[in-house]
């Protein structure tokens, strides 16, 4: 069973994705919030497995309780997914650098907002691969945030290799493929290469990956 806080300030929102996650059997709504620091109280109250927050909300948004959340070591199995009505939001990003596992888009499919949880649980891929992509390419490579090359050495080869490809968006199975390896040995590399760079998920190796020049942001 996945349990899920919902945090969003608008009481339809909540009504209306409350009703879609609760009608599936893996899926358990434990607890709504209307703010960030709402999120942050109920998250430590439930323990759940996800956080699904909105990024624009009053007294505390959801970047600063995305942090807060992060940074509190009772909630390190505590994914946060972020909701947004932008595909491109430099709101977003901020949120991915404070810790958020992913984010999806508030008009995406149901059957792709049930997916991102299941995806997320699994601890597979990024979100909303495509779009995240696009938005690390926007803003991830100013010359200001670039990680020290140093950080690069306390990867191996083969690891870089796959940092470099789940920036890419690949799954462990995708990596395996590709490498030719067993899925197992690619979900090793994936979890040391975490380990060395203190990476909370996928989504924080993506932003390593960009910002330490490992992985090229488009230019189109």
């Amino acid at each position: 069973m996945i349990r899920v806080v919902l945090v969003d300030d608008q009481p339809l929102i909540r009504t209306g994705i409350r009703a879609l996650l609760d009608a599936e059997d893996d899926i358990e709504v434990v607890a709504e919030g209307a703010n960030g620091s709402e999120g942050v109280a109920l998250a430590v109250e439930h323990l759940p497995d996800i956080v699904l927050m909105d990024v624009q909300m009053p007294e505390m948004d959801g970047i600063e309780a995305t942090r807060q959340i992060a940074n509190d070591d009772r909630l390190a199995d505590v994914h946060v997914v972020m909701l947004t009505n932008y595909g491109l939001d430099e709101y977003v990003f901020n949120s991915l650098r404070a810790g958020a596992s992913g984010f999806v888009v508030k008009d995406t499919e149901p059957a792709d907002l049930l997916q991102a949880l299941r995806v997320t649980m699994r601890g597979d891929a990024l979100l909303s691969p495509a779009v995240t992509r696009r938005l690390i390419s926007e803003f991830v490579a100013r010359p200001a945030d670039l990680l020290p090359a140093a950080h690069l050495g306390l990867l191996t080869n083969r690891e870089r290799e796959v940092v470099a490809l789940v920036a890419h968006g690949l799954s462990n199975d995708e990596i395996a493929e590709r490498m030719v390896v067993s899925p197992m040995t690619a979900k090793t590399h994936v979890s040391r290469a975490m380990t060395k760079l203190g990476a909370r998920d996928r989504a924080q190796l993506v932003v390593f990956a960009y910002q330490s020049g490992l992985v090229a942001p488009r230019t189109a």
